[in-house]
């Protein structure tokens, strides 16, 4: 594979989190280097293909955004509704399809195979390597993934997880259990 290609600016993205920061708050800057970190592993996988970029960059911006929006734990659904709505609004031309499936399995466990598989899967894995810290890799190398970390650090982000499964599940414990039951996909 390739060196991995690090964008440190990203207009679509800014532009779309215009819209929501002041939802997300004090949470942005963890959420946001998360996204960038998705992206950055995702358009890796997809050959950095121009095309692909803007429904990368418009899924990932849209992927946990229920946890601010609705203040959901199981915030999937809830995520694909604020994207699909805007995509709509905007008239940004995004296939729904692939944009909802990007965001709904992007924490499936196993490989995801069906209608638009290139996209969701590079998306579906760019998250577990991010989601896991790098425990998960999916091919990419310790030092590949340090690289993106250090271009957008984690700012608190997993902290972040950890405090709205408590403060939206009344328990760390029960908050994650739904967390598990509301977005994990087989």
């Amino acid at each position: 594979m390739s060196q991995i290609e690090i964008k440190l600016e990203r207009p679509r993205v800014e532009e779309l989190f215009s819209r929501y920061k002041h939802l997300i708050g004090d949470d942005y800057l963890g959420y946001r280097n998360h996204v960038y970190r998705t992206i950055t592993y995702a358009m890796h996988f997809l050959g950095n293909d121009p095309e692909l970029e803007q429904i990368v960059e418009t899924a990932f911006v849209y992927h946990d955004i229920g946890l601010w929006t609705d203040h959901e734990l199981a915030y999937l659904e809830p995520s694909e509704a604020v994207a699909l709505k805007d995509n709509e609004e905007f008239g940004w031309g995004l296939d729904p399809d692939e944009l909802q499936g990007a965001i709904h399995w992007h924490h499936k466990i196993t490989p995801y195979k069906g209608a638009h598989q290139k996209v969701i899967e590079a998306c579906r894995k760019a998250d577990w390597i991010d989601a896991s810290m790098g425990m998960v890799r999916k091919g990419l190398s310790k030092e590949t993934i340090k690289q993106v970390e250090d271009a957008f650090p984690n700012n608190g982000f997993h902290d972040t997880l950890m405090r709205l499964a408590k403060d939206l599940g009344g328990s760390t414990l029960v908050g994650g259990i739904k967390v598990t039951k509301g977005i994990v996909k087989w």
